[in-house]
């Protein structure tokens, strides 16, 4: 028995090591990658420059180039990765199916509809788009729900519903595009394929400020979140409440990643990719959820600084992650059909 207890010990200590170990790379990566975001552009600054502005001295050229320009980019980049990541971790392990994320379920699509629509048709601020991008991320998901809840909850059913929800939006977009003004489409297009272009800190703060607050209410349901997964049943049993437990978990999940849909655009497949890479990387046994907001930090900045500096032409940022995203998609259907998940 005792001999029982002791491998069970050095199990969850082997563990424990293990998550400590690559949340701390991935820690690391991370705060390489912001570095590089402010030392790397057409003008290369040495680290000890950046550091000066960072404290607030007046650096000649450094000073509008990295606190005006790189900095609201990293920033921008630096939080609207880690909500997707987060968002995208919660859904696939609350609904139990690496299918069920913001992107593919159609919420980022709601959210970009909405914010589209107050650029095309009403000419909104930025203040406004992004109120408009909460409320039509958040009227999607009860949309959804509500369609997928028949007689009994069904995770397929809510998948297929996402999916249908997300192309009528989609084609929404479309139309939007359409009818709207030449003067608007450069913004709307620019925003729609998710970029950290022309980031402002003053229009990130409303990002910012949500993610500081329902991070540690996302974290303190960690343990709750990882007992979802294992069915209603077996939740019920060890007392969770499950009802209470999802929904504000959701509730928390749409707000962060509309308003960072609404910050950057829907970047593409971050809040696809960001968990399984992060429960690939960290292993079972500890709720991932830091671990995949900090892999979804790495896909946009390391996107971001590919697609500045890769080629010939800049890309945004939601292109290369696109490009990485959708061969991951193919493989995810091809395997869940073969296993008749679908």
């Amino acid at each position: 028995m005792n001999e029982s207890m002791n491998l069970i010990m050095k199990g969850r200590l082997k563990r424990r090591r293990h998550f400590i170990v690559m949340t701390s790379i991935l820690t690391l990566l991370a705060f390489a990658l912001c570095c590089t975001m402010l030392m790397l552009g057409n003008t290369i600054y040495p680290v000890q420059d950046v550091i000066r502005v960072l404290l607030g001295e007046e650096v000649k050229g450094a000073t509008f180039t990295i606190g005006t320009l790189r900095f609201p980019r990293m920033v921008a980049g630096l939080f609207a990765g880690f909500a997707f990541g987060v968002s995208g971790y919660v859904f696939q392990t609350m609904l139990r199916n690496p299918l069920a994320n913001p992107n593919v379920i159609g919420i980022t699509a709601g959210s970009s509809a909405a914010a589209v629509f107050c650029i095309i048709v009403l000419h909104a601020s930025h203040a406004f788009v992004s109120v408009a991008s909460v409320i039509g991320g958040l009227a999607t998901v009860f949309i959804i729900f509500l369609l997928s809840k028949g007689s009994s909850f069904s995770i397929g059913r809510l998948i297929l519903i996402g999916i249908g929800i997300q192309a009528m939006l989609n084609a929404v977009i479309s139309y939007l595009l359409l009818i709207g003004k030449q003067q608007d489409l450069p913004t709307a297009m620019r925003w729609l394929s998710g970029s950290l272009n022309g980031s402002k800190m003053e229009n990130l703060y409303p990002l910012i400020i949500t993610v500081l607050i329902l991070l540690p209410i996302i974290i303190a349901l960690g343990k709750r979140l990882d007992i979802l997964e294992l069915g209603e049943q077996a939740a019920t049993s060890l007392g969770i409440d499950t009802d209470k437990t999802r929904l504000i978990l959701l509730i928390s999940s749409v707000l962060i990643i509309a308003l960072a849909t609404a910050t950057t655009g829907p970047i593409a497949f971050v809040a696809f990719l960001a968990g399984p890479i992060a429960n690939r990387l960290v292993g079972v046994g500890f709720s991932n959820i830091i671990p995949a907001g900090l892999v979804g930090i790495i896909l946009v900045l390391a996107s971001d600084l590919i697609g500045q500096f890769a080629f010939v032409t800049r890309y945004p940022v939601g292109v290369i992650t696109g490009i990485l995203g959708a061969p991951y998609l193919i493989y995810l259907l091809i395997r869940m059909n073969r296993k008749g998940d679908l």
